[in-house]
């Protein structure tokens, strides 16, 4: 095979289901694949990754590497990916994740119109999603929650950090800025950060689409959402840029809802009509997505997964602000058994 222009980088730690998934939506790309390498790059998995990932590498019509290290988190496994690519636009996409079959010819189109230095995309849900992946989904990318902060449309209402799930860079930038830091959540926004700082022009392509299967249980999503909130208040202690007005936004959101519940129970006539129109805002919200995805049982999953996603990252915020910012404590990691959960 010739030296691949595109590299593509996947941490992974036991999750050869998905990893398989993953290979199959790169081997159905519409792009010449004898230009591109897909490096797994497994942080100390025990299960059977790296069989599984050998047995595709001898019927991929692209170079399918595997490396491991020692479990050390993503950031370092994207590292390792790094240090061992060939090519010089280096794309990453999460283990959990599937590329849209034009993922790779829309970023590469896009990079040669605009020769960006770094790039992001959007991601969706694909239609064997679960009904509760769908309503993670919707809850994250819609433009009325968080998609317009995420990066989901040409119309944001926050700076844009490429998130790892969806994101390219120039090996020339990597060589650069470095590779990612020792952050436990965050590090890919404090690394887009370190990237724009540098003076990179950074493009949003919004038909570079992956689909991203998410957390599977509500415990585990609202485990993430938490420990973004915490991992927000470690960003601003590293780059005060990196927290803007409307971060806010779900931590103030999160004593409102106390006030309103308190009031409901004090002052029933003044707080119950608000707690009522809340309710009502939501579900209005979950007829949207149940449009969205075409299956009106998205209605029952929506009202529980928007106000998790809200609350759990406020309450996670609170959290780290009042032990980071009151109480002088040092770099905070939520919840810690995995990097991958």
């Amino acid at each position: 095979m010739s030296k691949p222009i595109i590299s593509i980088v996947t941490p992974s730690y036991n999750r050869s289901s998905e990893i398989e998934l993953l290979i199959n939506s790169i081997c159905k790309q519409k792009f010449n694949l004898d230009l591109i390498e897909l490096i797994i790059s497994d942080d100390g998995s025990t299960d059977n990754t790296e069989k599984v990932v050998k047995q595709w590498a001898t019927k991929t019509k692209f170079d399918l590497k595997y490396i491991n290290q020692k479990n050390q988190g993503p950031g370092m496994a994207r590292n390792n990916g790094m240090e061992h690519s060939e090519g010089d636009l280096i794309l990453f996409i999460d283990s959990d994740c599937e590329a849209d079959p034009y993922w790779i010819k829309n970023i590469y189109d896009c990079f040669l119109k605009e020769n960006f230095d770094a790039c992001g995309g959007p991601d969706g849900a694909k239609g064997d999603f679960t009904l509760l992946q769908k309503a993670i989904d919707f809850s994250m990318t819609s433009f009325f929650t968080t998609g317009g902060m995420r990066g989901h449309s040409k119309k944001m209402i926050a700076k844009f950090y490429p998130r790892t799930h969806n994101m390219g860079l120039k090996r020339k930038v990597y060589e650069k800025t470095g590779g990612f830091g020792n952050l436990r959540h965050g590090q890919d926004i404090e690394y887009s950060n370190r990237i724009r700082s540098s003076g990179a022009k950074i493009s949003f392509v919004p038909d570079a689409l992956v689909y991203h299967r998410r957390r599977s249980t509500i415990r585990q999503f609202f485990k993430q959402v938490f420990n973004w909130g915490v991992a927000r208040i470690n960003l601003f202690h590293i780059d005060k840029n990196l927290l803007e007005p409307i971060h806010l936004l779900p931590a103030l959101s999160l004593i409102a809802a106390i006030i309103v519940l308190g009031g409901c129970l004090t002052a029933p006539k003044v707080f119950f009509p608000i707690f009522v129109f809340i309710i009502f805002l939501i579900f209005i919200l979950s007829i949207y997505g149940s449009f969205k995805y075409k299956n009106i049982l998205i209605i029952f999953y929506a009202p529980v997964i928007i106000p998790i996603q809200i609350f759990g990252y406020g309450l996670g915020f609170i959290w780290a602000f009042l032990n980071r910012s009151i109480l002088k404590k040092n770099e905070l990691v939520g919840f810690q058994k995995k990097y991958y959960k």
